[in-house]
């Protein structure tokens, strides 16, 4: 059985970094590196417009020359912003992440924003499924499966 985003988000919380499409590129950055984090979203009247990851800094200011510390978020966003809803699967994370080159999914229900995913939450997710999976079947195969201590 796989996890859904709704566990990940039980698990790491909803707090959700954002900035606004107006906020500098270092306004932007510090909030990064205060909150260890990879990616903002960018949020205008409690809608996404655009997210701005380290991807987009590393892109933009080597190709666009956009280093300037003045520079407005909504010049150095991405403004296609793919979601995704908490009973999707570990899978449909992986596949989506994959196939749009993507490493942040913000989580909708209803059309209202509960959560971040990253690529590292769904990893670790996968990873602690399958380490649950192992151990319960050596535990079927060893025949302890279901023994309580007597």
């Amino acid at each position: 059985m796989y996890s859904t985003v709704k566990q990940i988000l039980a698990s790491k919380g909803h707090t959700i970094h954002f900035v606004k499409p107006t906020d500098t590129l270092e306004t932007a950055l510090r909030l990064m590196a205060e909150k260890e984090v990879g990616a903002l979203l960018v949020m205008e009247d409690n809608n996404i417009v655009g997210i701005f990851s380290e991807r987009d800094f590393a892109r933009k200011v080597l190709v666009q020359g956009l280093a300037k510390p003045t520079t407005k978020i909504s010049q150095m966003m991405s403004p296609e912003v793919l979601c995704i809803s908490p009973d999707r699967t570990m899978p449909d994370c992986m596949n989506l992440m994959t196939n749009k080159r993507i490493r942040h999914l913000p989580v909708l229900e209803n059309d209202k924003l509960i959560g971040l995913v990253s690529i590292g939450d769904v990893v670790n997710r996968v990873i602690m499924d399958q380490t649950t999976d192992i151990n319960a079947l050596k535990d079927y195969i060893t025949g302890s499966y279901g023994r309580s201590a007597a």
